[in-house]
């Protein structure tokens, strides 16, 4: 059986073809099985036509799509009732022909093209769009969390009360299990380094005797925790000068030189730290050519947080943002918005977690969990006040983990550790509380 490539951590093929068959699969579906209208969706699509230019941005987004790019999705009704269909299901992966391959952003999928053109910027950076999103992804986020989600951690073929054209595998399949033990970066710790089960137990904690691996629910699933010693802190990496790896992530972009306010929209999407902390009072702490850190987290990976220094919880915050903006600059950007992700640092739903390090040298740093498209809810466990070793968990994603940013201010002088990578969209992930930098 063959499995389809992937883009930028691994949320979406990058086959166009077995995504423009998926997509095909899901309008048969919605077209021989149509679901009343969930309010939420319903409220989206009321705004929509009560909006002049909500309906322009809508109706435009599609007939500005290039010819060939997406021919199955014509209209915004169509998205809508696709996205209404997928608020009753969880993510898994689909068998078309003779592939197999994870839709991990359903919604993003069928949105690929249309957030590109012009209609689409004006639509997904309105702000009543984004609370009518939000409450949309908030319904398909209780979905995920109940028990009603479990179907899809079984170890073989999905059966459903409806049908799926899309020929669901579980995610305890043979093809699941190797693709989340393909990104394990220290695989072979566990009993077997070569067998994906093994591999899966050895690392997360978790119950194969039991239905669903003892998971409750998808979300419980996808937010798992690793076993005691699978992921720590050496001991030589306990010293205050040595940062380590706030999420299991690949490193995406570090720069010296980012700026209070700055053209974020632009080629190269610069960071602009002002509209990155959402104009935060401890903002002002930082200043020009300050450092950011920024790494991307897989589909099929630990999706915690864990505190990078050791230090004191100064200040939290969670900011409202964008799910499906992304960079103008970027065009038809094909991994939407996986080349926006500077971009969306500003703008994305995301949490703020300001910590000041028991290291001088690096004196108040800022934590940035920033979500993408349907990967936008951020839990923040610790509160001000709370003291934090390196690697204690300081909050999750929940569905997923996008992206996330360390910020340090000028004058925080640090040899970087990309494990023999150059940051890029093409690296792969460092453990979570390895070394990733030293101060000088």
């Amino acid at each position: 059986m063959n499995h389809v490539k992937y883009r930028v951590g691994k949320w979406l093929p990058s086959d166009r073809n077995f995504l423009n068959k998926w997509i095909e699969k899901k309008i048969a579906q919605v077209n021989a099985n149509p679901l009343p209208l969930n309010p939420a969706i319903e409220d989206l699509r009321n705004a929509i036509y009560n909006d002049a230019v909500l309906y322009m941005s809508f109706t435009s987004m599609y007939d500005q799509i290039p010819q060939g790019y997406n021919d199955q999705v014509k209209n915004f009704e169509t998205m809508l009732q696709i996205m209404n269909q997928i608020l009753r299901e969880g993510p898994c992966y689909s068998q078309i022909e003779d592939q197999i391959g994870l839709v991990g952003f359903p919604i993003n999928a069928i949105l690929d093209w249309a957030m590109g053109t012009e209609g689409g910027y004006l639509a997904f950076t309105n702000s009543l769009v984004n609370q009518k999103l939000q409450v949309i992804l908030n319904e398909w986020k209780n979905f995920l969390e109940s028990s009603e989600s479990t179907y899809v951690l079984v170890d073989g073929p999905i059966e459903q009360p409806q049908p799926d054209y899309t020929a669901p595998v579980g995610w305890f399949s043979p093809e699941a299990l190797e693709a989340i033990a393909s990104m394990d970066p220290l695989r072979g710790e566990g009993n077997d380094p070569y067998d994906a089960l093994q591999n899966f137990i050895y690392n997360y904690q978790c119950q194969p005797d039991k239905p669903h691996f003892g998971y409750k629910s998808w979300d419980d699933f996808f937010t798992r925790e690793f076993n005691p010693g699978v992921r720590k802190v050496s001991e030589e990496d306990k010293d205050s000068a040595v940062i380590v790896n706030a999420c299991e992530s690949a490193p995406y972009n570090c720069v010296t030189n980012a700026m209070m306010k700055d053209k974020f929209w632009m080629k190269g999407q610069p960071y602009s730290l002002l509209d990155i902390m959402d104009n935060h009072e401890l903002a002002r702490e930082f200043g020009d050519n300050s450092t950011v850190y920024q790494a991307f987290l897989c589909a099929k990976t630990y999706h915690r947080w864990n505190s990078p220094v050791d230090g004191s919880i100064v200040a939290i915050q969670n900011v409202p943002g964008t799910y499906y903006s992304e960079a103008p600059a970027e065009g038809y950007d094909p991994a939407g918005p996986n080349d926006s992700q500077g971009y969306i640092a500003e703008l994305a739903a995301r949490a703020l977690i300001f910590i000041k390090s028991d290291n001088e040298k690096i004196g108040l740093m800022c934590f940035v969990a920033i979500g993408m498209a349907e990967v936008s809810s951020c839990e923040i466990t610790v509160k001000p006040g709370d003291y934090v070793k390196k690697g204690d968990p300081i909050g999750t994603f929940h569905f997923g983990g996008s992206t996330h940013c360390l910020i340090f201010r000028p004058g925080v002088n640090i040899n970087f550790d990309f494990h023999g990578q150059t940051p890029s969209l093409n690296t792969y992930n460092i453990p979570v509380k390895a070394r990733i930098g030293v101060v000088k």
